[in-house]
């Protein structure tokens, strides 16, 4: 009897074990999260799953399960890179997940003017790609594709190249006033311009990004499923999988 109850006593320490070690990794480390909207299409698709870093910006309460307030601000805090693809809370209610690009920095000016994007008063230059079909995300349609370049931030860095989506050039959020970036936050926009809520809409949207409230940066996709199976066609599941999108870094 001493034995059996030993043993379940190891179990439940192993399953405890494993729990806390799972929670450590996902704190301070990486965590998963699937994208469920086409925000951030052609970046992201409908149905990836991707890894992002909880160290790139710092810890904040947010690092953390359920965001429990213990503290305010972040330790070892790092400002993001203009660019980066980042997760994190919507500042309005301060737990849903979001996903989108930062193209603004505290102190930028960012403004859209006839669907073209500025950056302290400069137009952010980007190439015609052609038409792009998008599917998963609603009806399908063909929009424009295009190649963004945006500027580096106060110091330095690389100049980031992805891309963007743009149905038309007069959208809701195509012109809009200039937004100063305050201290403290960002400016958070998606890939999929004309199909986004976003900073550009500071009423209802997503408005400043406060640097609390980052989650992580997207750093690669580790699976991806394109939602043409369903869970009980078994048969089918090989053919759902976007071989190509397997382990490919997010940019």
């Amino acid at each position: 009897m001493t034995k059996k109850t030993g043993g379940w006593l190891e179990s439940i320490k192993t399953v405890v074990y494993a729990g806390l070690i799972a929670v450590g990794i996902r704190t301070i480390a990486f965590e998963p999260f699937n994208i469920p909207s086409g925000s951030m299409i052609p970046t992201l698709q409908v149905g990836d799953y991707l890894f992002v870093s909880k160290y790139a910006y710092g810890y904040s309460r947010h690092s953390m399960p359920l965001s429990p307030d213990l503290f305010s601000g972040r330790i070892l805090g790092s400002l993001p890179e203009r660019g980066d693809v980042a997760v994190f809370k919507l500042p309005r209610d301060n737990s849903t997940d979001y996903i989108k690009r930062i193209v603004g920095l505290p102190g930028d000016r960012i403004q859209m003017r006839a669907g073209r994007l500025y950056v302290n008063g400069q137009e952010v230059p980007r190439e015609a790609l052609g038409p792009y079909t998008v599917e998963g995300d609603g009806p399908r349609m063909t929009v424009r594709l295009f190649r963004e370049t945006l500027p580096p931030g106060p110091d330095g860095g690389p100049q980031v190249r992805h891309e963007i989506l743009e149905q038309t050039d007069n959208g809701p959020y195509d012109n809009t006033p200039e937004f100063v970036v305050p201290a403290g936050h960002v400016f958070a926009m998606g890939d999929n311009r004309d199909n986004s809520l976003d900073s550009r809409d500071m009423i209802s949207g997503v408005g400043f990004v406060p640097l609390e409230n980052l989650v992580g940066r997207a750093e690669r996709i580790f699976f991806s499923v394109d939602g043409s199976a369903a869970w009980y066609e078994v048969w089918a599941w090989p053919f759902a999988i976007r071989w190509s999108r397997l382990f490919m870094a997010v940019r």
